[in-house]
């Protein structure tokens, strides 16, 4: 995508997809287009993110780009005057305020370009992607390779028995996995859960006189 000089200021861009997809890859590559083009370019990630490091934003193949952590959205605003370019990483990350976080930027001139996961490892639509896809100007879904068949992946699947929703990992707790291959574990998973009784015995009751 080769935006860096277009006449129009202002949109937002939007790179998601699954785990090892190459989304954070193709934000830097973005954002150092930017910086070759000599604009003004902030980068921002959720400060949760320390699994590569505390102060970069870092692709799983290593690449990596100077970044700032910050708790909320919010921050973002304070940090971004005079600039051209914005870029965030892991999106879905923060707080549902990072839409209108982004829309301001947009409004003001400001290229935003954020990326995160689109779903959660159950299949779901995870925080605040799907907002920011609907008001971004641009879309573009990124896919990994399925390691069980070699189809393109759809899917984080979790490689543990953690169910909260917000789990920070790489090779080691994700794979990804097409729509097939995660349909299939999920019917695995339905079959192998203990069975409830729909009708529990329940003890016959004997009145007294």
């Amino acid at each position: 995508m080769f935006l860096e000089n277009a006449i129009r200021k202002g949109w937002i861009e939007v790179i998601c997809g699954s785990m090892f997809s190459g989304k954070t890859e193709e934000l830097i590559r973005r954002l150092k287009r930017a910086q070759f083009a000599n604009q003004k370019v902030e980068i921002f990630k959720p400060r949760i993110d320390v699994r590569y490091s505390e102060e970069e934003v870092v692709s799983h193949d290593a690449n990596a780009i100077r970044s700032t952590p910050v708790e909320s959205p919010q921050n973002i605003l304070l940090m971004t005057s005079e600039v051209d370019v914005v870029g965030i990483d892991e999106a879905q990350f923060f707080d549902a305020s990072i839409v209108d976080v982004c829309r301001q930027l947009a409004d003001s001139g400001v290229r935003v370009i954020v990326a995160g996961l689109d779903m959660d490892y159950t299949g779901r639509p995870f925080g605040s992607m799907p907002a920011l896809m609907a008001t971004a100007e641009y879309v573009t879904k990124v896919h990994a390779i399925c390691v069980r068949c070699g189809n393109l992946a759809h899917h984080s699947h979790r490689l543990t028995a953690d169910e909260t929703q917000v789990m920070l990992g790489a090779h080691e707790t994700y794979e990804p996995i097409c729509r097939h291959c995660f349909a299939e574990l999920r019917r695995q998973e339905a079959q192998s859960a203990p069975q409830t009784d729909p009708h529990p015995h329940t003890p016959p009751h004997h009145e007294t006189k």
